[in-house]
């Protein structure tokens, strides 16, 4: 399924619901991200709104604007929005069967499947055109069951995890693994979620599609494979949710199943709820509890990334040295100067 896209976010492209597009925009093995259609966004460019880590890409109003403006041609249009419970907006189904009619085949990472579409089915055999459901259940036939063999595998197995969702998990994730093997190290990222696997991960597994009883399995399987295929000399995880978020309390796995040696932590500044959770009062819990309940699981903290999409620059590197002098622990900022600090800790790690 490798080929030419253009991701679609409707009118999303801003928010952090489209961080699917965004992951794709900063990072693709597997696909050359043409453009982006975005109703909100239309006539600008992807380099022009966002951060400068994405790959400059054209932003039109429509599919079939991008096929009357542009001379290139997509095999794949993506949806690259990650809502709350995966479902498809019936407002997309427009956009999405113009697509198929422009001769697209539809990658889809939410939950809804398209395949369950009668109507999307039906259009993509006529166009001949296939569509893609990522978060599609695993039969249980080929899902593996934790084992224990993780304790063979011969390198530092660091999780990167969060306070919450939307946080830069994965991206902190694959800044680290490329700074590393800029430095010689190598680095070897398992992905936990459709956009990793989007991204083109070569090991990993999606976690919120997998039956809770093989979720340590599959973990493990991966990591396995990982350091078997690659001996790496380190392996990240991309963590999901976060350990306290109400709606999907998640890391765990990864510090125990996943026999984690040390953490990188990724915090959002100015953020002070849970994403989605702000009328209810749930709010985030102090930066430092969260490092002190990940060692209670006996795991330490190496380093801490924060995501400073809330605040300006001048406040970012503020907090970097509050943080720093208050936890004793490297402090990165990843879009604005790297994460070389962590890459440090990393070596150390190494040894």
């Amino acid at each position: 399924m490798d080929g030419t896209a253009i991701l679609f976010t409707h009118q999303n492209l801003l928010e952090l619901s489209a961080k699917t597009a965004h992951g794709l925009l900063r990072y693709s093995k597997r696909y050359q991200i043409l453009a982006v259609i975005d109703q909100h966004s239309a006539g600008q460019r992807t380099g022009e709104l966002l951060d400068a880590t994405v790959q400059d890409v054209p932003i039109y109003g429509s599919i079939a604007e991008f096929g009357q403006q542009s001379d290139a041609k997509a095999d794949f249009c993506i949806i690259g929005i990650a809502s709350g419970g995966g479902k498809i907006d019936l407002a997309w189904l427009p956009e999405l069967e113009s697509a198929i009619r422009h001769g697209m085949s539809l990658v889809n990472g939410m939950h809804h499947l398209l395949a369950d579409n009668h109507a999307l089915v039906a259009l993509a055999t006529q166009h001949n055109v296939a569509l893609i459901d990522v978060r599609k259940p695993k039969p249980t036939t080929s899902l593996p069951f934790w084992t224990g063999r993780i304790q063979e595998v011969g390198c530092p197995i660091i999780p990167v995890l969060g306070s919450d969702c939307a946080v830069g998990k994965r991206s902190t994730a694959r800044f680290v693994e490329a700074a590393c093997l800029a430095r010689g190290i190598k680095a070897e990222m398992i992905y936990t979620g459709q956009t990793g696997f989007l991204q083109g991960g070569r090991h990993g597994f999606i976690f919120d599609s997998t039956l809770n009883d093989f979720v340590c399995g599959e973990l493990e399987h991966a990591i396995l494979q990982c350091w078997e295929q690659e001996k790496p000399d380190v392996i990240l995880v991309e963590g999901q949710a976060a350990l306290r978020n109400p709606s999907g309390p998640c890391g765990s796995e990864m510090l125990i199943s996943g026999r984690a040696d040390a953490c990188i932590f990724v915090h959002p500044a100015g953020r002070t709820h849970y994403k989605g959770w702000e009328a209810s009062g749930r709010t985030l819990p102090p930066l430092r509890e969260e490092l002190a309940l990940i060692q209670a699981y006996g795991v330490p903290t190496i380093g801490v990334a924060l995501n400073t999409r809330a605040v300006s620059s001048e406040e970012a590197f503020r907090l970097q040295k509050i943080y720093q002098d208050e936890l004793k622990l490297p402090v990165a900022l990843p879009l604005e100067s790297g994460v070389e600090n962590l890459v440090d800790a990393i070596e150390k790690r190494i040894g």
